[in-house]
């Protein structure tokens, strides 16, 4: 889903229809003039989609475009993406963009490649990458790692000889447009859509929950768990340690009988955290400390100019 937002004019025709129907020849001069034959594809893209429409009948210059509930959910990934690029560390990029089409293939490739999952648990050099993930080949690591930086998804660390790059708070906040997608594509396209992996969970958890956002009282042990997909479900997930409103610790290593535990499966996680709402997870302890958790860790990835984000 994102690779798809990636393309030009995509997501500005998602936008548009988002604030009213229009016709082809409103939606041209809204979207600046793009060729007619360009929009027509993009509008036949996201119509197989299932996320706009047609609507009204006769000439064919009096027929709307308008979003579906498909495309209105399409829309919350949109503005989740918007938001993250707009804090992006170099300056603001603009949704469309030649750059946002870079940032935006760069964070897949760091996704899919497991990178950020590994840099979520300690800085690394690019040869310990080349000993951690073995399917990809050093040239390949290369690149991606490439991208990663150029992009600002990881930065160098100060006087980092032995592990030079670290995930940048950028890159941790990148879990907000992955987890609208994700949740977009459990709905809308479950027949093709990946299936959430232990490591996908883990990831997750491990790039978001440190930089929580919580009030500087908190204290405590949480544990963040979700039964993965497929027929032999396990436990993904993370204990946290917080001390005044600090994540200190967060780790991939569960607890059998924590004290305090948020647990869900992969469409409640998803839905707690596009939507800010913790309801459909089991909690367990105190229930107190784990719905400020969450509601911390959304709060971190949807957040635009430190206020409550887009897709709350």
């Amino acid at each position: 889903m994102l690779s798809l937002l990636a393309r030009p004019l995509n997501c500005h025709v998602v936008e548009a229809l988002g604030r009213r129907p229009m016709r082809l020849g409103e939606l041209l001069k809204e979207l600046g003039g793009p060729s007619q034959s360009t929009l027509r594809g993009r509008l036949a893209d996201l119509a197989a989609l299932g996320a706009t429409a047609k609507r009204g009948g006769g000439m064919p210059y009096a027929v709307e475009n308008e979003l579906t509930d498909v495309g209105r959910d399409l829309l919350r990934v949109v503005e989740a993406l918007a938001a993250w690029l707009s804090r992006a560390p170099a300056g603001p990029i603009p949704l469309g963009s030649v750059a946002a089409k870079g940032a935006i293939k760069a964070l897949v490739g760091g996704w899919e490649s497991t990178m950020l999952r590994v840099f979520a648990a300690r800085p690394l050099s690019l040869t310990q990458l080349d000993r951690l993930i073995a399917p990809l080949s050093y040239p390949a690591l290369e690149r991606r790692l490439s991208a990663l930086r150029a992009t600002g998804l990881v930065e160098p660390v100060p006087n980092g000889a032995r592990a030079p790059y670290a995930v940048s708070r950028w890159g941790r906040e990148a879990v907000g447009p992955i987890s609208a997608a994700a949740r977009f594509e459990r709905i809308h396209m479950s027949e093709t859509a990946a299936r959430l992996t232990p490591i996908d969970v883990e990831a997750a958890f491990l790039l978001a929950t440190p930089i929580a956002k919580l009030p500087p009282h908190t204290d405590g042990f949480c544990q963040l768990a979700a039964a993965t997909d497929g027929e032999s479900q396990r436990l993904a997930g993370v204990n946290v340690a917080i001390d005044r409103g600090e994540v200190v610790e967060c780790v991939a290593r569960l607890d059998p009988m924590p004290r305090n535990r948020a647990l869900g499966d992969a469409g409640a996680w998803l839905h707690a955290m596009v939507f800010r709402d913790p309801s459909p997870l089991r909690i367990t302890g105190d229930l107190d400390l784990s719905h400020r958790l969450v509601v911390g860790v959304h709060d971190a990835l949807f957040s635009s100019n430190g206020k409550e984000g887009q897709a709350s």
